[in-house]
């Protein structure tokens, strides 16, 4: 593949299917739409963990969660294993980011040559209290689904911001001879739900679809699912007219997420940059928006483990969908044949392939993995993805089955009918023979008990609190008192 520079975009909360060009039947996203439309849009991708300091992580390093133990909000990347950007500078490609990084810390090594305005996590540890995982303080998501609003907000702000430094870096770099990468990380459309004034009032008015198992009576009777809601102070919904504010605001979000990538586009192609410069899209992980009685990521289901994918620019397939699954842990490989980068020997091992490869090949049977060790989980949760099936694996508690060929929504779980018994124990085997799940979850709470202890014990954690989002650069976090005891 001949190298060219690459714009990576990176979003935040980016649910799949919240795209024109996804089958969304409300919100516009005519930018991504031209970009899928001009290139390859993969309709099966995932993150490798549904939240974003290990997601992130992941996609940085090409490597799972549970290889490189960043395993939750309060264990952020720290750049002590390598990521992509290191190959990149090591073998003389510049690569910069603008925006949201949320790693340990401007002054880790984390593969960048220069970090402008980079938001990484609070104090250098971040979510430390979602290190605990025996019987933790629950916390109450309700007060941000009430204040769902129109109007302004500094994530709005801070991504206007980001589209101008990208504006200024694609100038000041345009007559560069060597292949760059740009990694610009938007914030949008991650909560406080808050919609620009114009986008807010247009979906106000329009006829919203309803999430799948929203409604009280639908939601899956599941024990992680019922934790996880009672976690997240979700027993009872939202009345409707907050529910609809919600979803209002959220594309609101993605609107305004898709105008700054619009804008960062436009530059490119102002700058005579278009036909040497390759751009992928994708988010770190998706939004609940209410589906199964949630709000946030940490599932497996679609609408949280599911992320958009575009590619574009040249030697990429116009106006193609790809079905063969793929995951963010893909993108190592990706970046480094973009430029024309080399994997060293330490990258032999690496579970990913390149995307540029797939979108050119016709589509197959693959398989795709994700696993979840953060908040509002009593065990671990893996989940395998082939071209037809999703397996969930929840340790302690019963399995979950879906046929995305049939059951796009995932309404009927298959995991307890007789005939899809020997299915669900080829899933398993494929599983273990990836990873010890025993193992593993036993793995992430030893490594969460003991930053807990390194912070100064579980009263110390507790007693600092925790924050609802993470700060932009130019704002002071505000903690809240940890809300009740788990049960």
């Amino acid at each position: 593949m001949e190298p060219h520079n690459l714009l990576f975009l990176l979003s935040d909360q980016h649910s799949c299917d919240a795209m024109g060009c996804q089958g969304h039947p409300v919100v516009a996203t005519p930018n991504l739409d031209r970009l899928a439309a001009a290139g390859t849009r993969f309709e099966n991708a995932y993150t490798n963990c549904p939240i974003c300091v290990p997601a992130r992580a992941s996609l940085h390093t090409g490597r799972y969660v549970h290889e490189i133990r960043f395993w939750d909000n309060g264990s952020p990347y720290d750049g002590s294993v390598s990521g992509w950007g290191h190959r990149l500078n090591a073998q003389g490609f510049r690569a910069d980011s603008i925006g949201k990084l949320h790693f340990r810390s401007e002054e880790d090594d984390n593969g960048f040559a220069e970090e402008v305005e980079p938001l990484h996590v609070v104090g250098g540890v971040g979510d430390l209290l979602s290190c605990i995982r025996d019987a933790p303080p629950f916390r109450d998501f309700r007060p941000g689904l009430l204040e769902a609003r129109g109007g302004d907000s500094s994530y709005l702000r801070y991504d206007v911001r980001n589209a101008d430094s990208a504006c200024r870096w694609l100038s000041e770099h345009a007559g560069d001879r060597t292949p760059w990468v740009l990694f610009l990380s938007f914030v949008c459309p991650h909560p406080p739900f808050v919609g620009p004034p114009g986008w807010f009032d247009r979906y106000l008015a329009a006829d919203l679809p309803a999430p799948p198992q929203g409604r009280l009576e639908d939601r899956p009777d599941h024990p992680a699912l019922d934790y996880f809601r009672r976690f997240f102070s979700l027993d009872e919904p939202p009345d409707d007219e907050t529910a609809r504010r919600v979803q209002v605001a959220y594309y609101g979000a993605c609107s305004h997420l898709d105008s700054q990538i619009g804008r960062v586009l436009e530059a490119l192609g102002g700058l005579g940059l278009a036909d040497s410069t390759r751009v992928i899209y994708t988010s770190d992980h998706g939004e609940s928006l209410g589906a199964r009685g949630l709000y946030g990521k940490f599932t497996c289901y679609e609408e949280s483990v599911g992320v958009p994918m575009i590619l574009a620019g040249p030697g990429v397939p116009e106006g193609k969908v790809v079905r063969t699954p793929v995951s963010l842990v893909d993108l190592f490989p990706t970046v480094l044949e973009a430029v024309g980068a080399r994997p060293v020997e330490g990258d032999s091992d690496l579970p990913g392939e390149s995307l540029w490869e797939i979108a050119r090949a016709p589509d197959r049977d693959r398989t795709v993995f994700s696993e979840y060790h953060a908040v509002g989980s009593r065990h671990a949760a893996y989940m395998l993805r082939d071209a037809t099936c999703k397996y969930i694996h929840y340790l302690n508690d019963p399995p979950q089955l879906f046929d995305l060929s049939t059951d796009p929504q995932e309404l009927v779980d298959l995991a307890g009918e007789p005939e899809h018994r020997g299915r669900l124990r080829a899933f398993e085997a494929r599983l273990r023979s990836l990873l010890d799940p025993e193992a593993v979850d036993a793995l992430a709470k030893a490594d969460q008990r003991a930053r807990v202890e390194a912070f100064g014990g579980e009263e110390v954690v507790r007693r600092r609190g925790a924050f609802t989002n993470s700060p932009t650069p130019d704002e002071e976090v505000v903690f809240n008192a940890a809300d009740r005891d788990g049960r």
